[in-house]
């Protein structure tokens, strides 16, 4: 038995983990390089910076006792109250739950298909070169729900209520100085303005504090308004409101912005997951119970049991 999870953030990485539980092989392709979706820790030389989430709480007794032994191991630790960062980075907790399950990474999967010998998985150029392509048992969308909803529709299969969440976009700004700027204390939440948050990454467990990191995240309406701009108009615009909500005005010597177009859920699902047990075809994120780090390990959990009650027991 293998299934096949397009997307290897928190939720196709939490339903590999259940799965394996029942003797379930996985294979997980995701476009990026790594693991961790909007967990991501992005390095320039000394510089580190968590430009995704910026940390993640644990409330539920499943998900308190993983995260329990990711800080028991020393891959995460707590840096204010009720918020905890993986160590050395926010990748550090997705490359454990990775373990030994296989990673397709830098893999942009434009369709899947049912055929007689099982489920495919492709790019634009076609099939992937990949052990188990052709016959997997269920397919897994792990990804933002307006990039699971072409997927579905290459299968031919519609998953009810999958169009139906909104995400928000937001505008990451990423600044190194060579010598502390000014700011006090590890975040920062402005009243007002285009800034939502701002944080000092050196200030989180087991990062390098020799040189100044900081981390700008624009607000959901900012960055709506402004989601087209170039990343050099986007960090000119939030570099400029970063100097006057916190009076700074060394000269960084390291500036970069990212967009990440599906950044927060506003409007959830309201359901832990979608599976269609015929198609043997499911999907899974943040995006069904909101926008949380732990609500993407619940979604991903909750969907890998129908599944392995299908191949497992069914």
């Amino acid at each position: 038995m293998h299934v096949a999870i397009v997307g290897a953030g928190m939720a196709g990485l939490a339903a590999a983990r259940r799965l394996r539980a029942h003797a379930v092989g996985c294979t997980l392709f995701d476009k990026s390089r790594g693991v961790g979706g909007r967990m991501a820790t992005r390095r320039a030389e000394a510089l580190h910076f968590d430009h995704g989430a910026q940390y993640f709480t644990a409330r539920g007794a499943r998900f308190a006792a993983l995260v329990a032994r990711w800080q028991a191991d020393g891959r995460a630790a707590a840096w204010f109250p009720d918020a905890v960062v993986g160590v050395p980075g926010m990748t550090a907790p997705a490359r454990a739950m990775l373990a030994d399950a296989a990673l397709v990474a830098g893999c942009q999967v434009a369709a899947i298909r049912r055929e007689a010998g099982g489920w495919t998985v492709a790019t634009a150029a076609g099939p992937v070169d990949t052990p188990g392509n052709g016959s997997f048992d269920a397919v897994l969308l792990a990804v933002p729900s307006p990039q699971a909803v072409p997927l579905a529709a290459s299968a031919g299969v519609s998953l009810p209520g999958l169009a139906q969440p909104r995400y928000a976009p937001c505008w990451a700004l990423m600044l190194g100085f060579d010598a502390p700027c000014g700011l006090a204390g590890d975040h920062l939440r402005p009243a007002g303005g285009p800034i939502a948050w701002i944080a000092r990454n050196g200030t989180k467990p087991g990062r390098p504090a020799d040189r100044e990191a900081v981390v700008i995240h624009a607000t959901p309406a900012w960055s709506k308004a402004n989601l087209e701009l170039t990343p050099e108009a986007a960090a000119a615009a939030l570099g400029a409101a970063f100097a006057a909500e916190t009076g700074v005005t060394a000269t960084p010597s390291f500036v970069a912005a990212h967009r990440w177009r599906y950044a927060l859920v506003e409007t959830p699902l309201g359901q832990p997951c979608l599976w269609d047990a015929a198609a043997r075809l499911g999907a899974c994120g943040d995006w069904c119970l909101g926008p949380r780090v732990e609500a993407a390990f619940d979604s991903g959990e909750a969907l890998a049991e129908p599944v392995a009650a299908a191949l497992v027991r069914g």
